[in-house]
């Protein structure tokens, strides 16, 4: 049995189902006594280029090990699944498990994000004193524009 690589992109508006989609490619090979080495679903990516007037798509990777008849008959489905924007099957001399640099680089955007989300919470409650501060100054300037006119409804009554 050989090793291989498999990227494949899926329409967007077919996100919901990738988890089903993967659970099927996966049971496709190990019924056909092969293995699956890693599956990373990498998310919705912009395209280098537009396909079928779309910008982004769902990006997937499968690193398998199988044997010519089951890797024919998981390129004949991605071939007329209409979900499956394009495929990629490259020969790999290995097996390979360890995270790939895209899931790595997924994984590190996430964790800035998240980190980034955290000190905005602290400034989120200072603008707030600033704003409750700005309504007391409103609030002030309210009063005295209703005293004004009270002092004017008072001197047009005598």
């Amino acid at each position: 049995m050989r090793h291989y690589e498999i990227v494949f992109l899926v329409h967007p508006d077919q996100s919901e189902q990738v988890p089903g989609m993967l659970d099927r490619y996966k049971s496709v090979v190990e019924t056909n006594g092969g293995s699956v080495h890693r599956s990373e679903d990498w998310g919705r990516l912009q395209l280098a280029y537009t396909i079928d007037k779309l910008h982004k798509a769902h990006y997937l990777l499968l690193n398998i090990e199988c044997d010519a008849a089951t890797l024919e008959e998981l390129e004949g489905i991605f071939r007329f699944n209409d979900a499956i924007l394009r495929h990629l099957i490259v020969r790999r001399s290995e097996a390979v498990s360890e995270p790939s640099i895209m899931l790595k680089r997924k994984e590190e955007k996430d964790e800035r994000e998240s980190r980034r989300t955290r000190p905005s919470d602290d400034s989120d409650s200072g603008k707030r004193r600033d704003d409750d501060s700005s309504k007391g100054e409103s609030e002030d300037d309210a009063e005295k524009s209703s005293d004004d006119s009270e002092s004017e409804t008072e001197s047009q009554e005598a």
